[in-house]
C-alpha cells in the first residue's frame, strides 16, 4: 500500500477522530474520500454540515475504506471490534488512536496478517501543533507507517517509535497539553494575587510560553542552560525557582507521569480480554 490519498473511514468520530477529519481536509484530502461512524444520528448529521463528509455505519465503513482510523474510547473498543474485526478484509490498514491499547489487541481480533499501525496525537492538532507518534505493530510495513504519516502530519509534528514506548508517550505528550493548561491556571491566578487583571495576567503567560516553546524547539539549547540565561545571583527568578524546589514541583511533576503511564498500563489490563 503506497502512499497517496486513500479512503479514510474514522470510526467512532468524537473529538479526537474530528480532529483527524478537519486536520485531513485542511491539508486537501477530498471530502469525497473521507467517511465517519458515530452511534448518534445527531452527531452524524453534524459532522456532515461542519465538514461534507459522508456518515456511514461501521459495516460500511470497513466496505468502502481502505484505511480505518478507530477513534473509539478504550472501553468500547472491544465492542467494536466484536462487530467489525471478522469483516476486515487482510489488505487493509487499521490504525488506532485508542489510549493504551495495544496493536495485539486489534490483531488478535482480526484475520492473520491484518496489518495495525497505533497512534497518539493530542489535542493541539487543532491548530496544526501536534505531536503524534506511531508505532508499527504486527504486519505493519514501511509502507503503512509512511501513510499513517501522510495522514497526521498536516495535524503537527509525527515521529517513529516503538510500541513500548508509546505508554510513555501517552503520559507524556497525549496528556501534555491538560498540564500546561494547569500551569497557565495557577500562574494566571498567581498574577490575579500579585495585582493584575486577569485578562494581562492571562495575555502575558500565553505569550511568554509561546515564546519560550519556540527558544526551546529553534536554539538547540539545553532548557537548563536557557533557564540559567533568565536566572541572576540574588535576583527575582532564582527566588522563585527556590519555591519551587521547596515544594518538590520536579518530583510532583515526575510522579504525575508516571500515574499516566501506569493508567494507560492498566486500560490494556482492563480491556485486554
Amino acid at each position: 500500500m503506497a502512499p497517496g490519498v486513500h479512503t479514510v473511514a474514522v470510526i467512532g468520530a468524537g473529538k479526537i477522530g474530528e480532529l483527524l477529519l478537519a486536520g485531513l481536509l485542511r491539508a486537501g484530502w477530498p471530502a469525497d474520500q473521507l467517511l465517519g461512524t458515530t452511534r448518534r444520528a445527531e452527531r452524524a448529521d453534524e459532522l456532515t454540515q461542519r465538514y461534507g463528509i459522508r456518515m456511514v455505519d461501521n459495516p460500511t465503513a470497513v466496505t468502502q475504506a481502505e484505511v480505518l482510523a478507530v477513534t473509539v474510547k478504550p472501553q468500547d473498543a472491544g465492542v467494536l471490534m466484536a462487530e467489525i474485526g471478522p469483516r476486515v478484509p487482510q489488505q487493509k490498514l487499521l490504525i488506532s488512536l485508542c489510549a493504551g491499547l495495544p496493536t495485539s489487541f486489534f490483531s488478535t481480533r482480526l484475520a492473520e496478517g491484518t496489518p495495525v499501525v497505533r497512534v497518539m496525537t493530542n489535542t493541539p492538532a487543532v491548530v496544526d501543533a501536534a505531536m503524534t507518534a506511531i508505532a508499527a505493530g504486527p504486519y505493519a510495513t514501511g509502507e503503512h507507517l509512511a501513510l499513517a504519516e501522510e495522514m497526521f502530519t498536516p495535524l503537527g509534528r509525527t515521529i517513529r517509535l516503538p510500541e513500548s514506548q508509546l505508554d510513555a508517550v501517552t503520559a507524556l505528550s497525549g496528556s501534555g497539553p491538560a498540564y500546561f493548561y494547569y500551569l497557565v491556571e495557577a500562574m494566571t491566578d498567581a498574577g490575579i494575587l500579585l495585582g493584575l487583571p486577569r485578562q494581562v495576567a492571562h495575555d502575558l503567560i500565553v505569550q511568554s510560553a509561546i515564546g519560550s516553546a519556540i527558544m526551546l524547539r529553534d536554539s538547540g539549547e539545553h532548557p537548563v542552560k536557557l533557564r540559567e540565561a533568565v536566572t541572576s545571583p540574588a535576583g527575582t527568578t532564582i527566588s522563585a525557582i527556590r519555591e519551587l524546589e521547596r515544594h518538590a514541583v520536579r518530583a510532583a511533576l515526575i510522579a504525575a507521569l508516571e500515574a499516566a503511564r501506569d493508567r494507560a498500563r492498566e486500560i490494556a489490563a482492563q480491556n485486554s480480554q
